[in-house]
């Protein structure tokens, strides 16, 4: 074959001839076109548009077969050497109210068929709904502090909750009645953090004056300082199943103590800021922690570096929150709330809504998320789906400036029936949930956003 001059080919022509030549003896000849790749292609093409069709055999493969359809149809009809059998195994689409030889085919019923059938599997694979959730209001006021109320946990026996304030003061209520039963000092700085032991009668603290106490609830003194922070402490968590304490503040370093021997046994640097949140759990991330650098870490306690440096934020994050059965967590600041799920801390979806600077995230086992805004708004959401079905405003206590209503702290008791707000009026707010409210009277309006699942 006469040679092909390189001169008189595009630039893809003669690479493709210069690469045959390493393979193919005769250099002019242009390789042929495969027939079985198309017919690869076409096999592919129409399973992937009929899924969950019935599929044929041989007919699927073939062109011919499939752009006449309906004129080969008509042939054996008239021919009548084919049997009514052999037409139906032929078809590619198998319907119930098929047509017989002498009905006259309409070619638009297989698309539509085609058509709805893609549509529902569509709709079958997002469709999930949101759990009902009765309306919370508020039950009760509590008044005692004389500054903003910065910290609120809860006691394991569910009888009674200790609050922190900015009054240097940590005072112990009674959950039924809101009666004052104790007041603790030794604070000379701002109480940020509180934790009570489920294992000890020890209830840990720290505040903006560096200090990290540990408070012996039989003899309502303090038994442990834990001094080596260099700055305020404004996180604190305790872990469930060791005697360790984690601890975060101004110096951008989450630092652990063992809580017998006061001993610093790791101090976890990385975040470039303020660390305003610190929250632990059993299982690997055993320590969670996010702060003013817009990133949240997860940590290794065995070898003190974290697993997983989370940059999705904008803003910075103020406040975790565990699921206490799910195991996952979610995340909030200034730019949204996001879902996080665990061990991977895999991105799940953003609770898109609450335009405030978020101050505390609280999680009960009914799915209930609650957001607390630095402008008193209130968000009530379903953990699963991430649907807003409540947000108000908090009331300030007469006298309070209006600049006062801002939500700090919360969390729910161990039933996960009450609410309880540490506020900056310097009011404890409990809520609960309406009883009367019903599906019918608060139904479920939800409607999915796109932004749900947007970095």
């Amino acid at each position: 074959m006469a040679e092909v001059k390189e001169e008189t080919m595009s630039v893809w022509q003669v690479s493709r001839m210069r690469t045959n030549a390493m393979f193919v003896g005769n250099v002019g000849a242009l390789e042929q076109e495969d027939s079985g790749s198309q017919k690869d292609r076409l096999v592919r093409k129409i399973r992937r548009e009929y899924q969950g069709l019935d599929e044929a055999d041989d007919t699927a493969g073939k062109p011919s077969s499939t752009n006449t359809s309906g004129s080969t149809a008509l042939q054996l009809a008239n021919s009548g050497t084919v049997g009514e059998e052999s037409t139906s195994s032929r078809a590619l689409v198998k319907h119930a109210n098929a047509p017989t030889l002498g009905e006259k085919i309409k070619p638009e019923s297989k698309t539509k068929i085609s058509s709805t059938a893609l549509v529902e599997a569509k709709r079958g694979s997002s469709s999930v709904m949101p759990d009902w959730h009765a309306p919370w209001k508020l039950f009760r006021v509590i008044s005692g502090h004389t500054g903003w109320v910065r910290a609120v946990t809860m006691d394991v026996s569910n009888e009674w909750f200790a609050t922190g304030s900015g009054d240097r003061c940590i005072k112990i209520w009674d959950l039924a009645s809101g009666e004052l039963k104790l007041t603790l000092t030794g604070h000379i700085g701002t109480v940020r953090g509180l934790e009570v032991s489920p294992r000890h009668t020890y209830m840990f603290s720290c505040g903006e004056d560096k200090q990290v106490k540990c408070w012996d609830l039989e003899s309502n003194k303090v038994v442990r300082h834990y001094f080596g922070h260099l700055s305020g402490v404004y996180a604190l968590a305790l872990h469930p199943t060791l005697d360790v304490l984690m601890t975060g503040g101004r110096d951008g370093a989450v630092r652990v103590w063992d809580i017998r021997t006061k001993a610093n046994i790791m101090v976890m640097t990385g975040h470039g800021a303020t660390i305003d949140a610190v929250k632990a759990q059993a299982a690997d991330p055993q320590v969670i922690s996010g702060g003013a650098d817009s990133t949240v870490r997860c940590w290794d306690l065995r070898i003190g570096k974290p697993l997983v440096v989370l940059t999705n934020h904008k803003k910075s994050v103020r406040a975790l929150a565990l699921h206490p059965t799910e195991f996952s967590f979610v995340s909030g600041g200034a730019d949204n709330i996001k879902k996080w799920e665990l061990p991977e801390a895999r991105f799940v979806k953003n609770f898109s809504g609450h335009n405030s600077i978020i101050q505390t995230l609280s999680v009960n086992q009914d799915g209930v998320l609650f957001s607390g805004g630095d402008n008193g708004t209130m968000h009530f959401w379903d953990y699963k789906t991430g649907y807003d079905y409540q947000n108000m405003e908090t009331t300030v206590q007469p006298g309070s400036l209006a600049s006062e209503a801002g939500i700090l702290c919360s969390t729910f008791d161990r039933t996960g029936q009450r609410l309880i707000c540490g506020e900056a009026d310097k009011t404890i707010k409990i809520y609960k949930q309406d009883d009367d409210a019903t599906p019918e009277s608060h139904p479920i309006l939800y409607r999915p956003t796109k932004f749900q699942k947007r970095w």
